[in-house]
């Protein structure tokens, strides 16, 4: 992330932050039924603040949104029991166990309302209630988003390793409502401009889908959209491997469904609204869903007067889930303001001033507001029904199933059931509902028919049907004469919770009746409520009764079957599964695949709003390959009553394979508000994922385009959302839908390609589109460049892409043959940047068993290349797949992947091993033995708190007890490595560990070559119980092995752990000195106290947009040589800091530290300062400072060192004042024990003079003497002249070392045969 962004991401939090603790409400002294009511009366809209919401959000940029990082936005808790909603921030420390970043901002900084689990197992239900709220317009939509999470999904922690969501006191005054203890609440909110009022009021909200883990947001802003938020954060790094890494199972693994909570596990969470004495239910949660994210749509009618809205959440009996609110936003729930002076044609004014279309007038809803548009006697000659007293004439046609007359208070309270009648609002309000059937009837349709009417072309219906629970439940509205039975409208799948207007014109020119059938599939329902015939619709007095035709036989097919055109029947999962199953092809036919010449090809909408999709008809070719007139589908306008996006499904898909991807050929017109969107609604999960989206381009030209749909669980739809303006003459639409390499039965041919360095392609690696953020392939675009040629493509996955949420993104394989070896070695390079990046993993998953992880790093490690190896065991004739994972445990950095190699043969020892993902083939030897252990997922033996790769106790090391018990003295463990190569220089061997405290024992490491055994190393004790940082230079002339030797001691619970081995060329320097070229030489960002904390980073003098630094390193004095950094613009405000911590060193009583350092923090924002403090058992202390602005060059500095006990050396750089910008580097850290700090050449604080520039300097200086002999030999006047040229030529040479401002034209970098760690392209 680029300074400027984390500067306005600081700034907006910041700002928020602020108002939260001075809310202005009612600024103007607004009468008490003007406020919430859901219009900005005041010109800073802060009549509308503390409402449930506020005038505007400061982070989001929306009107009407309570997105909770303001405050409660006025909502209280009012719940009885212990069981209380309560304000919270995500915490990484507890991935698994609830959302570890909010929905507003997509990181753990982001508020939410969350419900604590209530203890013991009282039944109890958490309530959350709104303040009062006025006049909600027909058309109010509320939106909302919920998170899920807990012991039925994926992403378990251990019980040992589980924390709970925590509850943080906010700054500011306040108090939660109920009975329950008090939180400290912020009660401020923003203070909305006078544009944002004028917007929220009058202007036309603009559309722009947004992409989010669980759904497709249409977020309306008015005017310019605010710049969103990006992520501030802290270092990632500290992954639960077995859990998030991926363990095993279907949870940690992309080929399995995303397992969700089971019904005994799921909270149940409900919104409500009280009006009067009567309590409506909006909405509930469904029975059944996955975890993560999931967006909650809610109507709640015309509703008059003052009322409030509840949330209340009913735990699971399990007591094992959590559940989270967040991003509450209103939506055109304001009553329509007086505006234009004279209607137009197709409108009618209302008796308070605004127009509303002509077919709006009496059609059983309030759209004036003041109900005059369905007063009498405009009114009177319409017939309606609202099915209070009977039928009214509608004849229900007996038989299974059948229309039956029902209210809410005597229907139960079912998920799918109408919780109240349109007519009246009410749970005691009748509508008419589609019955249960036997199992011979199941997807038989029930009828409903009218008296016959006479001949007309003036008949209107309008009627209000509910279809929710079933995507294949169905309404259809016919008109049947003596010789037809025509249908005019057919609605499918579920709608949602909520009625749905509906209008139909007849134009018959013979007697006819209306009929109305429903088709109420599997657990789905459908109604009907306020039927309603216009004056024009004249009962038939005279002529014959229209006999209705019989209904349909039943077909041989039962209702788990599909019926073939051929009249074959085969099982209903088979159809729409993209591979033909029956004979004729025919269960393919109707999928969506379509031109559209033939109908909608299957496609059917679902549209609520005034916007619809159907299929159309024009003259000029409609696609890229039609020729004269073609059909299409496109947006047209709609009878519903909201102002949503059309959306339109296709039936039930799947199953489908990694490569399946929808093609088509749409366009948009020029219209800004326009836009076409592709979503994907997974059955198996809950959620419903963004694929694509477009907006208005200026152009009306058909474009095709090629939308990844990805490997995904049967059933899923595909889903088109649309919005236009109607007005242009043409709108969005959409032609020759194709579906391409979609059965998983069937690989495209570039599927076994797994080796792969990304320049042409993606090769035989897909994009699991379940994912919650994406690899994207790209050339690096100042992110850093990629290891094939330093200017070709790469992977990356960016946690901080906009609209992130959720926690993975996977990269995926189909399934492989058995492999011809038994053993493969995978090799590849990958990159970890940034200061709080998360975890990179490789899995292995064999068929009909569980994946596994093959290896993992996590938290930063620099811009620079590494190179990974993980060895494949495929033994035995199964297939395989493999997986790279991606973990958004960290909100700050970048991953990237390149140059992915697959060969025969293992991959032999491994250059560095943090014991993640196993032993990394080091093998135990001795009893006991040496063990792979986590302090957190059940411990055999008493060890180490947290490792040291992560530091939590979720991460492994390995670990013998050396217990008196268990290893008496003098008998020894080992643990062995495999045979490494040896190297043309000296190698290093870089190790953590850690003995406990009482007579541990030793360890002691030995170099084995040609079975002859060098001790290198040996500790007996060690003082606190630390990781430490151990080394041993080794010189080999042939294959080598290391061997660990724990001895025991004689003491109680004692042990030996070992941590984080590393391998590297070169002789390992003097403890606690450094020049970072290769690797950081023991210097780390601790993870003790913060495991996601800022961290340091590795990087080269190669200009980085994203990772900005000095261009030139300090040892070597060009852009290959390396450093550490750190961007202080990710720091905010109240002094936090980031500190890059030496090993453990022995007690000093006169030693010295020098080092390089750079500080390009601007003049006019001088709040950064760099120190340096040592950390001991006597506490902390600071022994040098630099503050401010500190010029462009590399500057020394020397530190006398003295501490009575063991200690550590801290660079810490932390802030003053905030905002801050800049990078602090450092380099050439020189650390002397016990001797001193003697005089040095360099002067500290002055630049340091480059060799180049020492050999220029002997260069003038043998010049200058050729000077003076020409000066004696030539005279005055040559003398003059020469003088003049050589005196310029020393301050020519005089440049600061590494600025020397060479432009470099080609930033490419030949790889050696053999890349080594570290390495950077």
């Amino acid at each position: 992330m680029s300074g400027h962004a984390v500067l306005l991401v600081l700034a907006l939090l910041g700002r928020a932050a602020l108002l939260g603790a001075s809310t202005v409400v009612n600024s103007c002294g607004s009468p008490a039924e003007q406020l919430c009511d859901f219009v900005c009366n005041c010109s800073d809209c802060s009549d509308e603040n503390q409402c449930g919401y506020l005038g505007v959000s400061v982070v989001l940029g929306t009107p009407f949104t309570c997105d909770f990082e303001e405050g409660d936005c006025g909502w209280r808790d009012v719940s009885t029991s212990a069981y209380r909603w309560a304000l919270a921030r995500a915490s990484l420390d507890a991935w698994g166990t609830g959302p570890h970043s909010d929905h507003t901002v997509g990181t753990n900084l982001g508020w939410f309302m969350a419900a604590a689990d209530p203890p013991g197992k009282t039944p109890a239900t958490a309530w959350l209630r709104s303040p009062v709220m006025r006049e909600a317009a027909a058309a109010c939509e509320i939106r909302a988003w919920y998170h899920l999470s807990g012991s039925g999904g994926c992403d378990r922690m251990p019980a040992a390793g589980r924390a709970r969501l925590g509850v943080p006191q906010r700054h500011g005054a306040g108090q939660q409502g109920g009975t329950g203890p008090t939180l400290p609440l912020a009660q401020g909110q923003s203070q909305a401009a006078p544009a944002d009022r004028q917007a929220a009021s009058t202007q036309r909200w603009v559309p722009a889908i947004l992409l989010t883990s669980s759904s497709p947001q249409t977020q309306y802003a008015a005017g310019p959209r605010r710049p969103g938020p990006h992520p501030q954060g802290r270092r990632g790094g500290a992954a639960p491997t077995e859990q998030r890494a991926g363990g095993t199972g279907a949870c940690g693994y992309v080929s399995a469904i995303p397992a969700g909570l089971n019904q005994t596990e799921r909270p149940a969470l409900r919104l409500a609204l009280e009006s009067g004495d009567e309590t409506v239910e909006l909405w509930q949660s469904p029975e059944h869903g996955g975890e993560g994210w999931h967006e909650l749509v809610a109507y709640p009618g015309r509703t008059a007067g003052p009322f409030q809205l509840t949330f209340s959440l009913t735990p699971s009996p399990a007591r094992g889930a959590q559940l989270v609110l967040d991003d509450i936003v209103f939506r055109n729930c304001g009553l329509q303001q007086p505006g234009r002076q004279l209607c137009e044609e197709e409108e009618s004014a209302c008796a308070r001033g605004p127009c509303v279309p002509l077919d709006r007038f009496c059609d059983g809803t309030d759209d004036c507001g003041d109900g005059s548009d369905e007063a009498a006697p405009r009114c009177q000659p319409f017939d309606a029904c609202s099915f209070e007293r009977d039928l009214c004439g509608w004849e229900a046609e007996a038989g299974q199933p059948a229309w039956e007359r029902k209210a809410n208070v005597n229907s139960g309270a079912a998920y799918g059931l109408p919780s109240r009648d349109h007519s009246s609002n009410s749970r005691a309000g009748y509508f008419l509902r589609v019955g249960s059937a036997s199992v011979a009837r199941a997807g038989s349709a029930a009828r409903l028919s009218s008296p016959s009417f006479q001949a007309t072309n003036s008949c209107s219906l309008v009627l209000y049907c509910h279809l929710h629970g079933s995507a294949t439940s169905s309404l259809s509205i016919y008109y049947v004469t003596a010789s037809t039975k025509k249908l005019l409208r057919e609605r499918t799948g579920d709608l949602g919770a909520y009625w749905v207007r509906e209008r139909v014109e007849f134009n018959v020119t013979e007697t006819f009746k209306v009929l109305i059938e429903g088709v109420a599939n599997g657990t789905g329902t459908v109604a009907l409520d306020d039927v309603i015939l216009s004056p024009g619709c004249r009962q038939e007095q005279e002529k014959p009764q229209i006999t209705l035709p019989g209904r349909d036989p039943a077909g041989p097919c039962t209702a788990e079957e599909f019926a073939c055109d051929s009249g074959q029947c085969i099982g209903a999962e088979l159809a729409c599964d993209f591979a033909e199953g029956c004979a004729d092809g025919s269960d393919e036919k109707r999928c969506g695949a379509t031109t559209f010449e033939e109908g909608d090809g299957g496609w059917h909408d679902v549209s609520v709003g005034r916007l619809h999709w159907g299929v159309q008809r024009a003259a000029e070719p409609a696609g890229t390959t039609l020729r004269g007139a073609g059909a299409f589908l496109a947006l047209q306008s709609g009878a519903g009553q909201m102002l949503t996006a059309a959306k339109a499904r296709t039936p039930l898909l799947g199953p489908s394979g990694p490569a399946c991807a929808m093609e088509m050929s749409y366009r948009i017109p020029s219209d800004h508000q326009g836009f076409l969107a592709v979503s994907v609604a997974d059955h198996a999960t809950g959620a419903t994922q963004l694929a694509w989206q477009a907006q208005g381009h200026g152009s009306a030209a058909w474009q095709r385009v090629s939308v990844p749909l990805g490997e995904r669980a049967r059933p899923f739809q595909v889903e088109l959302l649309g919005q236009t303006d109607l007005h242009d003459t043409a709108s969005v639409a959409v032609d020759n839908v194709t579906f391409v390499h979609c059965d998983p039965g069937v690989a495209p041919p570039e599927a076994a390609e797994i080796s792969c360095n990304f320049e042409m392609g993606m090769c035989g690696w897909y994009q699991d589109q379940r994912s919650d953020f994406r690899w994207v392939r790209g050339t690096g675009q100042g992110h850093g460049s990629d290891h094939t040629t330093g200017s070709g493509y790469f992977l990356a996955a960016d946690p901080t892409a906009p609209q992130s949420r959720g926690q993975r993104a996977q990269l995926i394989t189909y399934y492989q043959p058995p492999a011809a070896a038994a053993t493969q070695c995978l090799s590849f390079w990958y990159r970890l940047a940034g200061p709080q990046i998360g975890t990179l993993s490789l899995k292995l998953k064999r068929e009909e068993e569980e994946a596994t992880v093959l290896w993992t790093r996590s938290g930063t490690q620099g811009s620079v290349w590494h190179r990974g190896l993980a060895t494949l065991r495929l033994e035995g004739q199964h297939k395989y797949r493999l997986a790279f994972e991606a973990l958004r445990d960290g909100f700050l950095g970048e991953v990237a992947l390149d140059d992915v190699t697959l060969r025969a043969g293992p991959c032999g020892a491994q250059d560095f091993c943090s014991f993640e993902a196993g032993t990394c083939g080091l093998v135990a030897s001795g009893q006991p033995t040496w063990l792979r252990q986590s302090s957190g997922t059940g411990a055999t033996a008493a060890g180490p708190p947290a490792d040291h790769t992560t530091g939590t106790a979720a991460g492994h090391y390995m670990l013998v007890s050396t217990s008196k018990g268990s290893l008496p003295a003098g008998r020894v463990a080992e643990l062995t490595s495999e045979l490494y190569e040896p190297s043309t220089q000296a190698q290093c061997l870089a190790f953590w560990y850690q003995l406990s405290g009482e007579a541990p024992g030793s360890l002691s490491v030995f170099v084995e070559e040609s079975s002859m055994r060098t001790k290198l190393f040996v500790v007996s004790a060690m003082q606190g119980s630390t990781w430490h940082h151990g080394q041993v230079t080794i010189q080999a002339d042939r294959d080598w092995r290391v061997i660990f030797e724990a001895a025991g001691g004689g003491g109680d619970r004692a042990y030996v752990a070992l941590d984080d081995l590393h391998v590297m060329d070169g002789a390992c320097p003097e403890p606690g000195s450094c020049d970072f070229e290769l690797d950081t030489c023991g210097w780390s960002s601790p993870s003790d106290d913060h495991p996601h904390g800022f961290a340091w980073g590795q990087k080269s003098g190669v200009p980085l947009a994203k990772y900005p630094g000095p261009e030139q390193d300090h040892t070597l004095g060009t852009k290959d040589g390396h450093y550490m950094y750190f961007d202080a613009s990710v720091l905010g405000p109240a002094g936090t800091a980031a500190q890059l911590e030496s090993p453990h060193l022995p007690a000093a009583a006169d030693s010295c530290l020098h080092f390089w350092y750079h500080m390009d923090i601007p003049e006019h924002l001088p709040g950064g300062e760099l120190r340096v403090r040592l950390h001991s058992a006597e506490g902390q202390r600071t022994v040098w400072s630099m503050a401010g602005h500190q010029g462009w060059g590399w500057l020394s500095a020397t530190v006398p060192v003295q501490s009575p006990s063991e200690f550590q050396i801290a660079f810490e750089i932390t802030t003053r004042t905030w905002p801050i910008k800049g990078t602090i580097a450092l380099d050439d850290v020189e650390y002397s024990a016990g001797r001193g700090c003697n005089p040095s050449p360099d002067i500290p604080g002055k630049e340091k003079k480059s060799s180049s520039s020492f050999v220029a300097e002997v260069v003038i200086s043998l010049l200058l003497a050729l000077i003076v002999l020409a000066l004696v030999a030539a005279g005055g006047y040559y003398l003059l002249k020469r003088r003049g040229q050589a005196s310029r030529m020393p301050a020519e040479s005089s440049a600061p070392q590494g600025f020397d401002n060479i432009t470099f034209q080609d930033d490419k970098v030949i790889i050696s045969p053999l890349p080594k760690e570290g390495d950077e392209d």
